[in-house]
């Protein structure tokens, strides 16, 4: 008979022995960051036997480093500590933001930017923001190191392309130039503590006349993933960012979307939201942009 099982490795050598070994005896392995996805799954939806691995321990998952050209921030970090790190909140306020949507303040304790982009769900408020700040997958598996664009990493509802001896050590950003901001918004039926109906994140860098020279635009549960918009993007570079550029970046996002209806709102309903959500990230994005002559974000 199977049972539960569960493994605290304290180095990614050791992680990825274990997950090697799980592999090699057929034995389900889920990897456990924070666990608010994860217990609630355990719960509910699949109650099957597994062992669960908790890579908390491991001193690559749990740090935030702040570098002169690049941002790494580890895969079981919690939110809460994210949300407290003035730095990252100054150069990257829209991802910031955004994983301080996951949940209440007690979740955010435990949270983590890596645990929501590994669930995949198309609804993740995380994954826009990373994406349009251009973040990549740090990797690890029994053949070494490979990195993969947030962009290509969610294949499907729930699915991405870890393989069942590989875990995601964290995530790696470049640190924004000057003129340059973040946003992302989402639209929930309730005020606080919902899953995204539709989800909009928007990166943007301005040249010294306030021209866009570099824009990424994402959008959120309105496909089965999570969706990078070229046709937004370049909506709004060779702009000022006025107006009409964010209508047509706006239009170009409901154009890429394909929704469902569910209960939580229909096709129709979701294609304007979503419109109306990337053309108000695009406006705080430029602001943050104009105020951001020396690379920090306000």
């Amino acid at each position: 008979m199977q049972s539960f099982a569960y493994q605290s490795p304290q180095s990614l050598d050791d992680a990825v022995a274990l997950l090697s070994e799980n592999k090699k005896q057929q034995v389900r392995t889920q990897i456990l960051a924070g666990g608010t996805d994860l217990m609630v799954q355990l719960r509910s939806v699949d109650r099957e036997p597994r062992v669960l691995l908790d890579i908390k321990r491991i001193p690559d998952t749990m740090r935030i480093d702040v570098g002169t050209d690049d941002i790494f921030i580890g895969a079981a970090v919690p939110g809460a500590v994210i949300s407290a790190d003035e730095a990252l909140a100054a150069m990257l306020p829209g991802l910031v933001e955004a994983t301080d949507l996951i949940g209440s303040t007690q979740i955010q304790g435990r949270a983590t930017l890596g645990g929501n982009l590994c669930n995949s769900s198309p609804a993740a408020d995380t994954i826009p923001a990373m994406i349009v700040d251009a973040g990549i997958c740090v990797i690890v598996g029994p053949s070494g190191q490979r990195e993969v664009a947030v962009e290509d990493f969610v294949t499907g509802v729930g699915q991405n392309v870890l393989e069942a001896d590989e875990l995601l050590v964290g995530l790696r950003f470049q640190r924004p130039p000057p003129r340059s901001g973040d946003a992302y918004l989402r639209f929930i039926p309730r005020t606080e503590m919902d899953i995204a109906v539709v989800g909009a994140g928007v990166a943007l860098t301005l040249d010294a006349d306030g021209r866009c020279t570099a824009a990424r635009v994402a959008i959120g549960a309105v496909a089965p993933t999570v969706l990078l918009v070229p046709a937004a993007a370049e909506a709004l570079i060779g702009t000022q960012v006025d107006d009409d550029a964010l209508a047509a970046a706006g239009a170009a996002c409901t154009e890429a979307s394909s929704p469902i209806t569910d209960k939580r709102g229909t096709v129709e309903y979701r294609k304007k939201v979503v419109a109306v959500l990337a053309r108000r990230a695009g406006k705080i994005a430029a602001e943050r942009a104009r105020g951001n002559e020396r690379g920090i974000a306000r």
